[in-house]
């Protein structure tokens, strides 16, 4: 077993994990989970995303940056980097980062093929980007992309690049399987032959879950002297996913005698937020974090001494905070709610608490009881609309469903303050209430992004007055989603499409801006112009 060695857990929920097809945390949901990642699940360091991908991401870092900079555990945030001084180094100063992750090739076929360079060359380069990274007060660790696949076929170009490295003092030499194709026994034997030709240098494992190995692999690499493994809260990740924080904190608490900072009571929480803003909804069947992996055992805590023998194993729901639930209502005031928002682990700024509380109160009139595990549900709807604005709203709709008869609407529109009004019928509620909203938008000549998707769910352990959350996923070009959430389905698809009219009137602003789209010959008034250009402002008259 172990040495009371201590490991540390690197979480890349916020950078792996976000490569998850479909999924883009807004920034304050990024702030929250790095919040929850390293206040209340204790992790050792979080990589929060990729150098250089976008103004969205770089204001993502910075909130998160001045948070743990405040904290005192900047050190803590960690950012991945490219092999390409200055440009990365230059954007991780900008986000307010201390820590860089440099990306370099640990196989020579990426070498060779990807980047056509000589190993000199290369490593060259990388003493370059690291010695500029120093000078700018950055911190260094070196990931080999495809380090497993170098193993297998160049392994004597990866033990060179290993030494080099460990030459330089980069803090730590970071080990993925990128492609997630390594078994239990080659993660055993290449772990083993690297830890014991340099014992004195950190090694972090970074396995991919496409065999369902992941887990295992970890395991091996730990046995066999790694420092550090790097997780994803619920298995994020592209393609299979990462492997699963909540997964390999169990195996290592119950497997081994290494020590973990990880406070694993608060992992079910974690979990349920990260599903909520990522919209990747956790199988029930999941370990540790799945709806229904502890139903057996339920009622087994009282007499489990007495049971020991038959039904009782270590994974008690208790650890990961797995049992109870206080109920929340339009009674409940605000510190009430504070209360259970602090039980979630959950700390918002105050115009966000205050807006949560309005819309409990407001939820909490159309239903008796709104319980803790509808919360995620509210805080995500709450900080969606925060960063949509609202100068396109749904004024009025009449919805009728009558036996015998197609469903009809009578809906009004408010755009820019300016109403319009017009009915239809269709297959459903919302079907009619899209055909009625094509005629308005065919009015101001603005086309609808195409609905591509359309998922609805409700909180688990929901009954019949459950919330009900709608997920839309929408085609304009760029594939978004937007979320509604109603005690009533109809009218929770109706606030998803609210938003996503926001979000499109958004885009075509952006577009309008583009210097190289602008037309010059035009007044000057067209520089105030929303999305809707001229056709709309000859319509709203």
């Amino acid at each position: 077993m172990g040495h009371y060695r201590k490991i540390e857990i690197m979480d890349t929920t916020l950078r792996d994990g976000e490569q998850t097809s479909g999924v883009s945390f807004l920034p304050s949901e990024k702030l929250q989970i790095a919040k929850l990642l390293l206040e209340e699940l204790r992790v050792d360091r979080i990589e929060v995303a990729s150098a250089r991908v976008s103004d969205g991401e770089l204001e993502g870092v910075q909130k998160i940056t001045q948070w743990a900079d405040e904290k005192g555990c900047l050190d803590k945030v960690e950012v991945l980097g490219f092999v390409d001084a200055p440009a990365s180094v230059d954007w991780i100063v900008a986000a307010g980062g201390k820590v860089m992750n440099l990306l370099t090739k640990g196989s020579l076929n990426h070498l060779t093929h990807q980047l056509r360079k000589t190993q000199g060359q290369h490593f060259e380069d990388i003493r370059k980007n690291i010695t500029y990274a120093r000078s700018k007060g950055v911190a260094v660790n070196v990931y080999l992309e495809d380090w497993s696949n170098g193993m297998r076929n160049s392994m004597d170009y990866t033990l060179e690049l290993i030494g080099f490295l460990s030459q330089i003092n980069v803090q730590r030499i970071m080990l993925p399987d990128t492609l997630g194709l390594l078994n239990p026994r080659e993660v055993s034997h290449f772990i083993k032959l690297i830890t014991s030709e340099f014992p004195d240098t950190h090694f972090d494992f970074h396995a991919h879950n496409d065999y369902d190995l992941s887990v295992a692999n970890v395991l091996e690499s730990i046995y066999n002297g790694v420092s550090g493994i790097h997780t994803t809260v619920n298995g994020l990740g592209e393609r299979a996913g990462n492997a699963p924080l909540e997964s390999v904190i169990a195996v290592l608490k119950d497997f081994t005698d290494f020590k973990i900072n990880i406070k694993e009571n608060k992992i079910h929480r974690v979990s349920k937020l990260v599903e909520q803003f990522s919209g990747q909804h956790i199988p029930a069947n999941k370990p540790v974090v799945g709806e229904n992996v502890f139903t057996q055992t339920a009622g087994i805590h009282a007499d489990g001494d007495n049971k020991k023998n038959l039904y009782f194993n270590d994974l008690l729901p208790e650890r990961f905070g797995r049992q109870r639930k206080y109920a929340l209502g339009k009674t409940s005031g605000k510190a009430n709610i504070v209360k259970n928002l602090q039980e979630l682990g959950i700390s918002l700024e105050p115009d966000e608490l205050t807006k949560v509380t309005q819309r409990i109160i407001e939820l909490g009139d159309k239903k008796e009881r709104v319980t803790t595990e509808d919360l995620p549900y509210i805080i995500s709807d709450v900080l969606q609309n925060n960063s949509i604005s609202h100068d396109i709203f749904i004024e009025g709709y009449n919805l009728s469903h009558s036996k015998g008869l197609k469903p009809t609407v009578q809906l009004k529109m408010n755009i820019y303050g300016e109403s319009y009004e017009e009915g239809a019928s269709g297959d459903g509620q919302y079907d009619a209430f899209m055909k009625a909203l094509k005629k308005i938008y065919k009015l101001i000549n603005v086309p609808l992004p195409k609905l591509i998707n359309y998922h609805v769910t409700i909180p688990p352990g929901g009954k019949t007055d459950a919330f009900v959350e709608t997920v839309i996923t929408w085609d304009s070009g760029r594939i978004f989603k937007t979320k509604g959430l109603d005690s009533d389905q109809t009218v929770a698809a109706l606030k998803a499409t609210e938003k996503m009219l926001n979000i499109i009137d958004k885009m075509g602003k952006a577009n309008e801006v583009d210097p190289k789209k602008r037309n010059k010959k035009n007044n000057p008034e067209q520089d105030k112009t929303n999305f809707y250009g001229n056709e709309y402002r000859a319509i709203a008259g």
